[in-house]
């Protein structure tokens, strides 16, 4: 047991100031009931700082806050091309792709796939992520979780996973997206603050270990960079430990923009946030916030990584332990803060992913089929999702990843199968007007039987450019089968479902009967959509990019 006393009564205040904040901000004004567009959108009412660290807080979890820490210690700083990369897929989505969602008023994913490619498509994608969100994503972050907590705090798995739970409800359920967000803030300001006394304790115990007695911070620094010179590489050579997952420059001009476009461009549970914020312009601005909140995660967490790979060398089969290692040294009541952040993370990622889970189940496929259900049933279906996702997810997290040595390759395993079609499926859907639904099938069942030949037949080829490879050829596969099936495709649906569809079909909504709408009818027409940014954007993106090239630059060569 790690925690004192005063470590236990910082983290209980935490507790006790997050879930009232949460009910604070959840308050709405008398006479007014919350709405869909309240619970599942904040009112679309978010300033760019709330979008921002939602968007942090919602993908800072503990796989993050421990494995990447553990990935410093194993493999060094190239494993921050995570962070590195989604900064600058950050700014291209912010730029090209939420122009496209909020000018056609899309809410959810799978009704952004309605309107490109049918109700078929909708119905099938939202299943499935409803499958992957719950039973993927969700078990994980709460196994993780309790995981890490048993580490750094002995607190019992089961216990922890009934506690993570529970703060969840406690915080999310009653407020939906706007307790989530406007939390999140603090979950940031607390998440930055732990990292930086864990670096800070970290690096002043490499000075006064290896340097002497009076050694400051900055001499741990320099005597870090000295003699762990290799783990500061961001670009692996073939030879180097780690090259089988992050496989030097084919990973940064393939397989992480797969990954990170996919992922903050295309995955509910991320870009709600930006599609509640106020305006376009406050949305590229809570994006470009969060960009560069990116570049700067690897120093408070890969960093001190590395500095554990100094101090504690004989975890060198274990490297995950190196995170609570560093918070034995930190001192009494700021090691309650930094567990309260890496809790926090923890929480903030689950109560994103239950949020995204509820407007999928309830906007896609509820509404779908209730129609006529007024906002009051609409939040309550929200609220019973939640709930019932929750204790789905704490149910088989343990059955399904206890036996796993790695849960965080449990998640690769799923989700990497599908991200190259997913991403091609939107992509085609956006920018090709001659996509249809015969594009969107290859796409979703060329990644997955491909992916899994790979894995069986081509084991050796690393992940990142496995996904790589397979974009392609699913790409070229979606190409040649829409070409030939041409204007061939067409679906019948009743005409008010036609005239819904964003105003995109004239037709009566008291209309009866069925109107057949053909493939290139749902073409998106991209003249009208004003991808034009602010001079502030168009600096701050450009700063950005010019970050990254920098820092490849300086650490490789």
């Amino acid at each position: 047991m790690y925690l004192s006393t005063y470590d236990i009564a910082i983290f209980a205040m935490y507790i006790i100031f997050i879930v009232a904040l949460a009910w604070w901000v959840s308050r709405e004004k008398p006479g007014h009931d919350k709405n869909a567009s309240d619970y599942f959108l904040a009112s679309k009412s978010l300033p760019w700082w709330a979008v921002g660290g939602s968007l942090i807080a919602s993908n800072i979890s503990a796989e993050q806050i421990v494995g990447m820490t553990g990935a410093g210690y194993d493999i060094g700083l190239s494993i921050a091309a995570y962070e590195l990369i989604a900064a600058a897929s950050l700014i291209i989505i912010a730029k090209y792709i939420l122009p496209i969602y909020l000018h056609h008023n899309i809410n959810t994913m799978p009704q952004f796939l309605e309107h490109r490619y049918g109700t078929n498509v909708r119905t099938i994608l939202a299943i499935f992520w409803l499958g992957i969100y719950v039973f993927v994503n969700l078990t994980s972050v709460l196994w993780l979780g309790a995981l890490a907590m048993n580490t750094v705090a002995d607190v019992n798995i089961v216990y922890g996973l009934m506690f993570l739970g529970v703060l969840s409800v406690a915080y999310s359920l009653y407020g939906g997206l706007k307790a989530v967000a406007f939390t999140d803030i603090v979950q940031v300001v607390l998440l930055v603050l732990g990292g930086l006394v864990t670096l800070y304790v970290a690096l002043e115990a490499v000075g006064l270990t290896f340097v002497g007695a009076n050694a400051s911070v900055g001499d741990g620094a320099v005597y870090l960079f000295e003699h762990a010179r290799d783990k500061f590489d961001l670009i692996l050579d073939e030879d180097q430990h780690g090259y089988e997952q992050l496989p030097g420059i084919w990973m940064l001009v393939g397989g992480q923009w797969i990954v990170n476009m996919a992922y903050w461009g295309f995955n509910q549970y991320i870009i709600q946030r930006a599609l509640a914020a106020k305006n376009l312009q406050e949305a590229q601005k809570g994006i470009c916030f969060a960009a560069y909140m990116k570049l700067f995660m690897p120093i408070i967490v890969v960093v001190p990584g590395i500095a554990a790979f100094l101090l504690a060398p004989e975890l060198s089969e274990t490297p995950d332990k190196a995170y609570p290692e560093l918070l034995k040294l930190v001192p009494e009541g700021f090691r309650g803060l930094a567990f309260a952040a890496l809790v926090a993370a923890i929480v903030s990622s689950i109560a994103s992913m239950c949020n995204s889970i509820s407007t999928i189940f309830t906007m896609d496929i509820y509404s779908h089929f209730r129609k006529n259900a007024s906002q009051h049933q609409l939040v309550k279906v929200g609220r019973i999702t939640v709930f019932v996702s929750l204790i789905i997810a704490m149910l088989t997290a343990q059955p399904l990843l206890a036996s796993s040595k790695q849960a965080f390759q449990y998640i690769q395993e799923y989700t990497g199968f599908f991200t190259p079609g997913i991403l091609l499926i939107f992509l085609l859907g956006m920018f090709w007007k001659k996509a249809n639904v015969c594009s969107a099938l290859i796409a979703a069942v060329g990644s997955f039987a491909l992916s899994v030949l790979f894995k069986i037949f081509a084991p050796e080829i690393p992940f990142l450019n496995r996904m790589a490879i397979v974009f392609l050829i699913c790409a070229l596969l979606a190409v040649l089968v829409t070409l030939l099936t041409g204007k061939k495709q067409t679906e019948q649906v009743p005409c008010s479902d036609a005239a819904s569809l964003d105003g995109q079909f004239n037709i009566n909504p008291t209309a009866t009967g069925v109107f057949k709408i053909a493939d290139d009818d749902k073409a998106l027409d991209l003249n009208g959509i004003d991808t034009a940014t602010t001079p502030s954007f168009k600096v701050a993106g450009a700063g950005v990019f010019l970050l990254l090239i920098g820092l490849y630059v300086a650490m490789d060569f």
